[in-house]
């Protein structure tokens, strides 16, 4: 928990910048790039379109008072099922979160995929290497194709891997199951004789879960 210059309390690591002042600056800077600019429990989020992300990205990266040298995270989502499947938007995005050494600062990044069939994007590798194994990693999970990228396979699951098990339509066992068999002498796959069932309690979270009361 930190406070910023403006006196506001916010959950948080701590940035030279208040969150306001960042959201302020970062807007005038993407300009039309962006399609939304906003601040919620003390952290900045960047909303663009699919078709601005790449030029979005580079502006952050370069333009002065924003520098975001460095790419921390990158992940897919899937909001299939959000809100009890009362989403009306698109199915999967990318949030990426980038940070400023120099400036010590933060912002998170959020860009939806057009296609809910075929979910594409631009990859970032070329201007943050650390992208790399992110957009690989989204790729394998949730199936989302980031164009440009110079190799992108699977780097989790198996080289036979069918589907994508972060996706909510993905069964929690799976759809083969793999074992050695000592007849054949080899590794088989066959379809998974485990009965599906939710192990796992259904967590209701209030509105402002994680915010300060």
């Amino acid at each position: 928990m930190t406070q910023t210059a403006s006196g506001a309390t916010h959950v948080g690591i701590s940035s030279a910048v208040a969150p306001e002042a960042l959201r302020e600056t970062i807007a005038q800077v993407l300009g039309e790039l962006a399609k939304s600019v906003s601040v919620e429990r003390g952290e900045v989020t960047v909303l663009v379109s699919a078709e601005q992300y790449r030029s979005a990205m580079q502006t952050l990266r370069d333009a002065d008072g924003c520098r975001f040298e460095q790419l921390v995270d990158l992940c897919g989502l899937d909001f299939s099922e959000y809100r009890d499947g009362q989403w009306e938007g698109a199915r999967f995005a990318v949030v990426v979160h980038l940070l400023s050494v120099s400036l010590n600062q933060r912002v998170r990044v959020r860009v939806f995929c057009p296609d809910d069939d075929f979910p594409v994007v631009d990859s970032v590798t070329a201007l943050w290497s650390s992208a790399n194994w992110y957009e690989r990693e989204a790729f394998d999970l949730y199936g989302i194709v980031f164009d440009g990228h110079d190799d992108l396979r699977r780097i989790l699951t198996d080289y036979g891997f069918i589907g994508h098990p972060f996706r909510k339509d993905f069964p929690l066992s799976g759809h083969v199951e793999m074992r050695y068999d000592p007849e054949r002498r080899r590794v088989v796959y066959e379809p998974v004789t485990i009965e599906p069932r939710e192990i796992t309690p259904r967590i209701i979270r209030e509105d402002n879960y994680g915010g300060l009361h």
